[in-house]
Formats: C-alpha cells, sequence, structure tokens
C-alpha cells in the first residue's frame, strides 16, 4: 500500500503504531483547540465588536469563523499525515499546490459566506439611507465575482494556461449577447435603477401608465419584486421599469385633494359666491392643509349648472388622514349648501350634459 504511494513521496516511511497514537493524538488535541478556546474567543471578541458599535466587524467574524475551522482542520490532517509518514507534507512540490489550493478555496469561501450573510441581513450593513437598494445589488454581483477570482486564482496556482481559456469565454460571450439581449437589458435595467436609485426598498411606487401600483420589495439582477396592494407578488423586469416614470409615492411630503361640486344655476349669483368664500376660508382653517394653494372657484358653466373645483394640499402621505380631511371638508361643504340655500346637481342628469356636436 505505502508503495503505491511513493511515487507522489518518494521519502515516504512505513509509520508504526506509535506513529499512529501521536497522529491521533494531534488530532485530538488540535479538535479540543478549536471547540474550547479559539471558537470561543472568536465570538467573544464578535460580541465585544457589536457591543462598541462595530456591527460590520462583528458579522465578519462570526461568519469567518466556519471557513477558519475548515482551514484548522484540514491543516491538523496535513500535519498528522505528515507526522505519520515522517515526510513534512508542505515541502512536498507535488502536494504543494493542492494544499495552496485547498487555502486559497477556504479563503474565498469566507468572503463569499460574509456576502452570503449580508444579501440574506441587508438592514446589518446599512451605512445610509439608500444602502438598503444598493447592498443587495451589489452583494449579488460581488458573490459572482468572487467565484470568478477564486477559480482564477486557483488555476494559476497550477499554471494553466489562461490565455486561451479567455479568449474561449470571449468569444463564447460575444455569442451568447446576441441570444440572451433581452436579459443583458434586464440587468443592464437593474443597473441604472441602482445609479439613478429612484426608489429603495419599502417604498411605495407607481410606474406613469399605473399599470404597476405598490411595494418594493427586493431589486435582483434582472427583476425588481413589487408587492400590490392587494397582498400580490409581482416580478417586474427591470428594463420595463427604467423605460416609463416612475412615481415614487414615498417621497411626497403632501397629497393633493381635488374633487367637484355641481350646483344648479337656478342659484343665485350672489349665494354661490358667499358659499365659495365660506368653504375656502374653512380650508384654510383646516389644521391639515396647506394655507399657501387654495382653489375653490366656478370653473365651468354647463346648460343647468355650473362646476366648482374644489382643490387644495393635506400636509401628510397617508392615504387614510388625507381622506379624512376630504371627509372633513365635503361635510364643511354640505353644511354651507344648507346654510346658503345651494342646490346641488346630478352630473348625469339628462339636462346636464352638454349638446355639443361640433368636431
Amino acid at each position: 500500500m505505502w508503495d503505491s504511494i511513493k511515487w507522489l513521496i518518494p521519502t515516504i516511511k512505513v509509520p508504526t503504531w506509535q506513529d499512529g497514537i501521536v497522529a491521533i493524538g494531534i488530532l485530538i488535541v488540535g479538535f479540543a483547540l478549536i471547540r474550547w478556546i479559539i471558537r470561543p474567543l472568536i465570538m467573544k471578541c464578535a460580541k465585544q465588536l457589536d457591543k462598541r458599535n462595530h456591527p460590520v466587524m462583528s458579522d465578519m467574524a462570526k461568519n469567518i469563523y466556519p471557513s477558519l475551522r475548515n482551514a484548522l482542520i484540514f491543516s491538523l490532517f496535513i500535519i498528522a499525515l505528515s507526522l505519520l509518514v515522517e515526510v513534512w507534507l508542505f515541502d512536498n512540490v507535488k502536494l504543494r499546490m493542492l494544499i495552496n489550493s485547498f487555502y486559497v478555496f477556504f479563503a474565498f469561501k469566507a468572503l463569499y459566506d460574509i456576502l452570503g450573510f449580508y444579501l440574506e441581513n441587508p438592514e446589518r450593513f446599512e451605512t445610509g439611507k439608500d444602502q438598503d437598494i444598493l447592498t443587495p445589488f451589489f452583494l449579488r454581483i460581488s458573490k459572482v465575482l468572487v467565484m470568478g477570482i477564486a477559480m482564477f486564482s486557483i488555476a494559476s496556482l497550477w499554471n494553466f494556461n489562461l490565455n486561451g481559456f479567455l479568449t474561449a469565454i470571449g468569444l463564447t460571450g460575444v455569442a451568447l449577447a446576441f441570444g440572451i439581449r433581452d436579459t443583458l437589458a434586464h440587468i443592464f435595467g437593474g443597473m441604472s435603477v441602482v445609479l439613478d436609485k429612484p426608489f429603495q426598498i419599502g417604498d411605495w411606487v407607481m410606474t406613469g401608465d399605473e399599470k404597476i401600483d405598490g411595494t418594493i420589495e427586493d431589486i435582483n439582477l434582472r427583476s425588481t419584486l413589487i408587492q400590490t396592494s392587494d397582498k400580490g407578488l409581482v416580478y417586474v423586469p427591470n428594463s420595463y421599469l427604467v423605460n416609463r416614470p416612475i412615481y415614487n409615492l414615498s417621497k411626497r411630503t403632501q397629497r393633493k385633494v381635488e374633487h367637484y361640486l355641481f350646483v344648479s344655476n337656478d342659484n343665485s349669483e350672489e349665494s354661490i359666491i358667499q358659499f365659495l368664500e365660506m368653504l375656502r376660508e374653512q380650508i384654510a382653517l383646516h389644521p391639515k392643509t396647506l394655507k399657501n394653494i387654495i382653489h375653490v372657484a366656478v370653473d365651468e358653466l354647463r346648460p343647468s349648472a355650473y362646476r366648482i373645483l374644489i382643490r387644495y394640499f393635506v400636509k401628510t402621505n397617508d392615504s387614510e388622514e388625507m381622506l379624512q380631511v376630504r371627509q372633513d371638508i365635503l361635510f364643511v361643504a354640505q353644511h354651507y349648501c344648507k346654510e346658503y340655500e345651494i342646490q346641488l346637481v346630478e352630473p348625469n342628469q339628462a339636462q346636464f350634459v352638454w349638446n355639443d356636436t361640433s368636431s
């Protein structure tokens, strides 16, 4: 058995039972050190960093530990095997590339785990109010880059000729680009969303055509996940979003309220003017309305009625609060209609509709 691997380790010696006991002892002591000293020490450091308001460093320490543990266990096996065959395997030319490849893998695996953790918990990586749109997007790209760099790094250790490989990838990429034009458009659309930052996760948005209306749940490379008002989930291609006007309704600081009253033209002009003035005054007195823009006026004349425009702004972005203000104003309008004996009419009455046959 041992003779069959002399091509790999020429100076190998047949181990004795004493060598086996030493090797097993090394493994037991190493596992004990990892389990009872190294792990508690790293977790304690992570806890202290978290207490000192360094959450990123704390998360990195916690997520590096699995790969560090695997690297230490791998090293223990190499050391134990070296003692067993009485050859220091780290100096073996033929094994050095394999051993170094494992260490490179563990290093990139640690970085990959950190990125994966923040992809699942982007709020732990917050450094600004716009971070939660940028973090998930760039973390996904970073994970792909880490895998690619790891692969090329390991290949370079084995003296693999990357020139031909990169040339082949370039030619293949050109061919694939024509076949996945739509997917590339969605990806570049996602990059445009990230760079322009028209919205972030949690924002309430609506497209200009009003076909999409909901809350941003996630932003991926290809699509954006939106939860609609009926709790449905819609995957919207990024290219669709960047080619349409997007209204970020969460960024509004005020809401416009606009409605109409239709009053009969049998009402006297004096009573209508008094009604308009009192209604405008009451809108201005409401604590939730803005005082600089209030429109209450007759804006259209019809065969049997006047149309009265009522327009004002409410200092809120909350739909329920806006509707409450609207309700208050409508009740006030009803009160003054009774006080000034203003006769309201239905806009769909036959005598009320324009008979306009002009082209």
